[in-house]
């Protein structure tokens, strides 16, 4: 049984649904425990030889009654499903999921840790009280899946698992879905981008990790500078008010596009010149693989597992958390110059078969086996 807080559009998520959509069926039966909500909650109820559990009260927000409720619910759906294995993903998931999983006596437990959800961006009775949570509940963790070595790494040095209780498994993306080249021009069609257009693309959520305010900003100082450009950000959350007023107060109106989340990322990654990243934080993000699949040269924020996808000027260039600067100074080195666009871009596919939903699918699957040999469960 995996476990996820909220099916939204999210590399945590889309790894999720293509882990338990692709076990191999011979050998393992598959349940997906999850909030009753989220964009990708229809996908998941049409996933064959899945059963789904939707937990009416399980939310991402603190909410200790929801939350006491939420955690019958995981037990519930553990006992029915009586699973040899719980893998869970997300915070609050990862919490109750392992709570759960406890006191069912589940033999087998793993946590996927796909970033941290607390850090120097939370005040520190939050952070504190969220990494004590977790340094409980990794007393019931039987093994960790990191998806970045930068995350593996901070797990030892805060002392939630030994480095022998944790295995690097790369979030895996379909490669050769992005590597086919097809949709940019319907896109940028649909959207009103002209074909010869520049475009500079961000794909995230728009909350405070993903700080799409500085992508922004970045493009109020490249603007001047290349006018034809267009910038997009496709996304949706919490910060799309402050995005379009900002976007408006700075004159950026017919240039900047916020179309809300797309399913078509092959396509949107097709039409775009260059992809940017400004989060705050991350676990190793997927859509840098997807862009760097699609032969998109990337401007990155050096955060988490950031560098050990982007090779600072081989496939892209990384910049010092914060230094939009030098972000907008980067993204404009690469508009302006076809050459280094070109280099880029022709070193932006090399070595990225470890980050194969295959791959990550097959490491799974051993990890599995060799948890079960363990527990003489086979």
């Amino acid at each position: 049984m995996h476990a996820i807080t909220m099916l939204e559009l999210g590399g945590a998520q889309r790894n999720t649904i293509d882990t338990v959509a692709s076990l191999d069926r011979r050998e393992f039966a598959v349940a997906l425990a999850c909030a009753d909500e989220g964009e990708l909650l229809s996908e998941a109820r049409a996933l064959a030889g899945v059963e789904l559990f939707e937990l009416s009260h399980l939310r991402r927000e603190v909410r200790p009654l929801a939350d006491m409720r939420a955690l019958s619910e995981f037990r519930r759906a553990i006992r029915r499903f009586r699973p040899e294995i719980v893998h869970t993903h997300s915070s609050k998931a990862g919490i109750l999921g392992r709570l759960a999983a406890r006191r069912e006596g589940v033999p087998i437990v793993i946590h996927s840790i796909h970033g941290f959800g607390f850090g120097p961006h939370q005040p520190v009775a939050v952070r504190f009280a969220f990494l004590a949570a977790e340094r409980l509940a990794a007393r019931w963790t039987t093994a960790f899946v990191a998806v970045s070595r930068r995350n593996l790494e901070e797990g030892v040095r805060l002392g939630l698992f030994p480095a022998s209780r944790a295995r690097l498994i790369r979030s895996g993306v379909d490669l050769a879905s992005f590597a086919a080249h097809r949709g940019g021009d319907s896109f940028r069609r649909a959207l009103g981008i002209p074909t010869a257009a520049p475009l500079v693309v961000q794909i995230a959520c728009f909350k405070p990790q993903k700080a799409p305010e500085r992508f922004v900003e970045a493009a109020t100082r490249l603007a001047p500078r290349f006018p034809t450009a267009h910038f997009l950000l496709v996304g949706d959350g919490a910060l799309r008010g402050r995005l379009e007023r900002l976007g408006r107060q700075v004159g950026l109106e017919g240039r900047l596009h916020l179309p809300g989340w797309r399913r078509d990322m092959p396509a949107v990654l097709d039409a775009a010149t260059v992809v940017t990243l400004t989060s705050r934080f991350e676990g190793l993000p997927r859509v840098l693989v997807e862009a760097l699949a699609a032969g998109v040269p990337v401007v990155a924020m050096s955060v988490d597992g950031v560098s050990e996808v982007i090779k600072d000027g081989e496939n892209g260039f990384l910049l010092p958390p914060d230094d939009v600067v030098g972000l907008a100074g980067r993204v404009g080195e690469i508009l302006g110059d076809g050459a280094l666009r070109s280099r880029l871009s022709a070193s932006a596919g090399e070595n990225l078969e470890e980050f194969g939903r295959d791959a990550m699918v097959r490491k799974q699957e051993e990890l599995y086996r060799e948890l079960a040999c363990q527990a003489g469960l086979r």
